[in-house]
Formats: structure tokens, sequence, C-alpha cells
């Protein structure tokens, strides 16, 4: 081929017609990560806690919550994007910037506060996990868990998009392991879908329930760590791009989100169709799910499953925990510790509950709904910034998003009003 050929070739594939013939996939690639990062922390062993003991004790009921849960959290998932995307700064930065010094110190001291209960339930499960998978002690499975997620976070060196990788595939991973346990498990159509689309609350303990899987599932921590991974994860100069990039990390979010949806509705379905189903309504821990999946499934591969989607879970979101740990330091007080520290400090909790025989499973439950109490403290500044005009531009919240976002603050903290005021006192 001569030289002007070749010349001309090069110049029209670099035209912006060609640049628009471009796959979409090929297109969307450089924005697909971060929604798969935050999914994790919606599917961590607090999740399994929580869908196991609502699937058992009030079959199908309460997959209605599940399914709130999980549409809350693409519309704040969203929000936190839209926040990085626009401003360049993750949501801690931006109440570092603009509220009072002594709130923004107390609202770094709740957020690590949080992220020590989150810690704590990634510790516990994965803890947990390697007890019933080889028969570790509690101690050793938290001390092997400290040792593994410090070694996927050091891979962080050689790239993020590594770290992307290694924690997206965990959580498919546990995806294909859930769906292969619904096959087994085959739930009924009928009631599931009737759950699914009827609200109610059976009694008082099950909106206690519904705290614990909306914290489970709307994870304070990683709005912060959300907004944190779109900031400048890829450069736009102008409206357009700016435009273009937000459709993008929206797609983003729906599958991220849609995944980590899918599993925790299949984790209570599970939980609904072998323990509910079969007359065991007093299955309310991990390591009874662990051990009667098997008989009453009549597959022994059940529990081998089960205790590795837990394992994958408690891991991967261990790894996201001490993430947004980082995110969350940075960016309300300015400064960070090293890795290694982060995850000492963390996962001290977890070895003094284990080292002190509490319940795994009501320490799990009861984390989880810290986690609900956490969520306000985040989301209404988000929903607040993400408003003005002069901070996002032209990727402002549209008027009924704001309104939608308020409703869903609304919605938590009475939720939370209840479960303080006739569960908890």
């Amino acid at each position: 081929m001569s030289n002007s050929l070749t010349q001309a070739r090069d110049e029209h594939l670099t035209t912006p017609a060609a640049a628009r013939r471009r796959s979409t996939l090929s297109r969307f690639l450089p924005f697909f990560g971060p929604a798969m990062i935050a999914a994790v922390a919606y599917i961590d062993p607090g999740n399994f806690a929580t869908n196991i003991e609502a699937g058992s004790r009030y079959g199908y009921l309460l997959l209605w919550v599940v399914l709130w849960a999980n549409l809350m959290a693409m519309v704040i998932q969203t929000l936190s994007v839209r926040l990085g995307l626009a401003t360049g700064k993750n949501l801690a930065e931006m109440i570092r910037e603009r509220y009072p010094r002594p709130l923004v110190w107390f609202y770094w001291v709740q957020a690590e506060l949080v992220a020590i209960a989150t810690d704590l339930a990634e510790f516990l499960g994965a803890a947990l996990a390697f007890n019933l998978l080889f028969g570790m002690s509690m101690l050793e499975g938290a001390l092997l868990t400290g040792a593994i997620t410090y070694g996927a976070l050091y891979m962080q060196r050689f790239g993020f998009r590594l770290l992307e990788i290694i924690i997206g595939s965990m959580l498919l991973a546990v995806a294909a392991g859930f769906v292969i346990q619904i096959i087994m498990g085959r739930p009924e159509a009928a009631p599931a879908l009737e759950g699914l689309l009827l609200p109610q609350f059976p009694d008082g303990y099950a909106v206690f329930l519904a705290a614990g899987i909306l914290g489970a599932t709307v994870m304070p921590h990683v709005i912060y760590l959300h907004s944190s991974l779109s900031q400048r994860r890829v450069a736009t100069h102008t409206d357009e791009q700016r435009r273009r990039a937000m459709r993008y990390y929206r797609w983003d979010v729906i599958i991220g989100m849609g995944i980590a949806g899918v599993i925790n509705l299949s984790m209570l379905a599970l939980a609904a169709s072998v323990f509910f189903d079969n007359g065991r309504t007093g299955v309310a821990t991990i390591e009874q799910s662990y051990q009667l999946l098997a008989p009453l499934m009549n597959q022994e591969l059940a529990s081998t499953l089960f205790g590795f989607t837990l394992l994958m879970a408690g891991l991967s979101s261990s790894i996201v925990g001490t993430l947004a740990g980082q995110v969350v330091m940075q960016g309300f007080v300015g400064f960070t510790i090293p890795l290694w520290l982060r995850r000492l400090m963390t996962m001290l909790p977890a070895i003094v509950v284990i080292m002190l025989g509490f319940p795994e499973q009501q320490v799990l439950v009861a984390s989880q709904v810290v986690l609900s109490f956490g969520i306000p403290f985040a989301l209404i500044p988000l929903i607040h910034f993400t408003a003005q005009h002069r901070l996002m531009g032209n990727l402002t919240s549209r008027p009924w998003v704001t309104g939608l976002g308020c409703l869903l603050a609304a919605v938590i903290i009475l939720l939370n009003g209840y479960v303080l005021a006739f569960e908890l006192l």
C-alpha cells in the first residue's frame, strides 16, 4: 500500500465519524469497574446474616425490602458517581471543604465507626467461612483473612485496574454460586412474586430485620468510596464529554447494583425455599445454614457452594472496606495511614469479638443495623451537593431526582427511628 493511501486511511480512522463507529463496548469499558467494586460491599457477610434470617423466619415476605433497598442503592450510587465526576472531589472532601470544622470532625468519627462495623461483619464472615470449609478456628480464619486482603490490596501498585479485575471476579464467583444454589433449591414462584411486589411487615422484629437489610445493602462507606472512584478516572473537558461519561457510569451502576441485587434476592429466596418451606423457621445463623443446606436439598455440593460464596464475599468486601476507610480518612482529615496499619486497626474489633466468644449471627445483624443509622449522614450531604448548579454544572440533579433522594432519606430516618424507639430501647 502506498504511503499516500496509508496516510489517508489513518486520517480516516481518526476522524470523529470513525470514532463514533467504534463499538459501544469499547467506549464503555474505560468507565466500567467502579460500580463492581461498590457492589461487592452490597453482598458482604452482613447480607448473608440478614437475608438468611429474614428468609427462614418469614419466608418470601421480605423480598420486597431487598428489592427496594437495591433500587435505593442504584439511585444513591448514581448520585455519588455524579458528584465525583462533576466536582473532581469525593464526598468526604466536599464535606471537609464546605462544612464547619466541628461538624467535619463529627462526620469523620461517625464514618470511622461505620467502617469498623462494616469490617467487623466482613471479617467475621470470612473467618466463619474458613472455619466451616477447612475446620480452622475463628481466630486463625480472621488472621488469614487479614493476610489475604492485605495481599490483594498490595496489588494496587501494579495498577488499580488489576485490583478491579480481582474484586470483580470474586463478585461474579459469588453470583455464579447463588445461581447454582437457586436452581437446586427451586423456590416457589407464586409466593416469591407476592413477597417481591407486596410490601408488608408481619411483626415488629421484621422491621428490625428490614433495617438490617437496608444497612447491609445501602452501605454508607461505599457512598464515599464510589465518588472517589469516579472523580478522576476518565478526563472530561466539555459538557458533552461529561454527559457522555455520566451515561456510561449510569450503566456501570445499573450492571453492578443489578448483580448485587440478584445475589441478595437469591440469598433470601434460598433461605425461604430450603428452610421456611421445610418448617425450619428457627434457622437464624450462617453456621446452621451451612450445616442444613446439604441434607435438606439432598445435594452435598450445596453446603460447599454456600461456604465458598461466603468466603469470596467476606474477602472481597473486606478489601473494599479498607479502600473506603482510606478515602474517608483522606477526605475528612487530609491524611492517610499505611494500608497495613489500617488493615490491622479495622480487624482488631473482629478479633476481640472472636476471642470474647460473642454469637456471630447477633453481632452480624447488629452491625448491619448500625450501618443503617449511618446512611443518612452520607446521604443528606450527597443530595445537598448534587442539587447545587454552581458545584455540578450541567450534571446538576434534576428536581425530581433531588426529591426522590429526599424521600429515600426520610424513609431511612423513619425506619431507624422506629427501630430505635420500639426495638432497641
